[in-house]
């Protein structure tokens, strides 16, 4: 067992106090480890909004890793609008997410649902514009029909993860590029993950902000019909960019980055 594991029961990150951590789940790389160690006291309030973050130099006495993984679980928390390093003062909290959020993505999932945003944002990006450059009318028929599939399930009061996918792959599809489409079934697991999550959180909040999601995928369709495929790519890498950040405690997604928001105070 891995020094990172074994802190688990030892050390808080917030105090010298020993915490009561759930049982460690084995996770392919001490950086995605200390990533979700850190997410999991953010969302616990043991590391509240504000609170700097323990130095690199402590980080690594509590869990025994390098330098080099403590700055790459750093900078996955930088990316996803969780932490901000001011210059010369250290790393401090921006946001927590509900502990909701660990309840639908429990710890041992949550690097990878992020990591795959990430490659959603590069992949479905370029799909969506390729799909404005060269949907034919059957394409587009079935990329509308997978957008009305989801007004219905909105108007139903249901979660609709499926009817998303399918409204993703509709899009892959009308690329006419069938990597795009194998791309998606290759992450088809954490892509249907990711989703279930972000709009369970977002409806558990209110139908008026899953009404906001469904916009951004109208504007998308709107970008694909016109064949403006700079626009598709941007509404599609937005889109997909504030699911994560919904996912992370910003139930809108479109509020300015707060890293941008701490750098204006330095």
């Amino acid at each position: 067992m891995s020094r990172l594991l074994a802190a688990r029961h030892e050390t808080e990150l917030g105090s010298d106090a020993a915490p009561a951590f759930r049982t460690p789940r084995r996770a392919p790389r001490l950086a995605d480890q200390l990533y979700e160690e850190i997410l999991g006291q953010i969302v616990a309030g043991k590391l509240p909004t504000g609170a700097r973050l323990p130095s690199e130099t402590r980080l690594g006495a509590i869990f025994g890793v390098s330098r080099p993984v403590i700055r790459e679980a750093i900078s996955r928390l930088q990316a996803d609008g969780l932490v901000a390093t001011r210059h010369g003062a250290g790393t401090f909290v921006l946001r927590r997410p509900g502990p909701e959020f660990l309840r639908l993505a429990p710890i041992g999932s949550i690097a990878d649902l992020m990591r795959c945003c990430e490659y959603r944002i590069a992949v479905e990006g370029e799909a969506a514009a390729l799909a404005a450059e060269r949907r034919t009318p059957e394409a587009l028929a079935e990329i509308e029909a997978a957008l009305a599939a989801l007004d219905r399930v909105i108007e139903r009061g249901e979660v609709g993860a499926e009817a998303d996918n399918r409204f993703h792959v509709a899009i892959a599809k009308a690329s006419q590029n069938e990597l795009f489409r194998a791309s998606l079934d290759a992450l088809s697991s954490h892509i249907f993950a990711g989703m279930t999550v972000a709009r369970n959180l977002t409806l558990g909040h209110s139908r008026e902000r899953l009404l906001l999601v469904q916009d951004e995928h109208r504007r998308i369709v709107e970008a694909i019909r016109a064949g403006d495929a700079e626009e598709a790519r941007r509404v599609m890498r937005q889109h997909i960019d504030n699911a994560r950040a919904r996912m992370l405690g910003d139930p809108h997604g479109l509020s300015p980055s707060p890293a941008d928001e701490l750098a204006q105070e330095t």
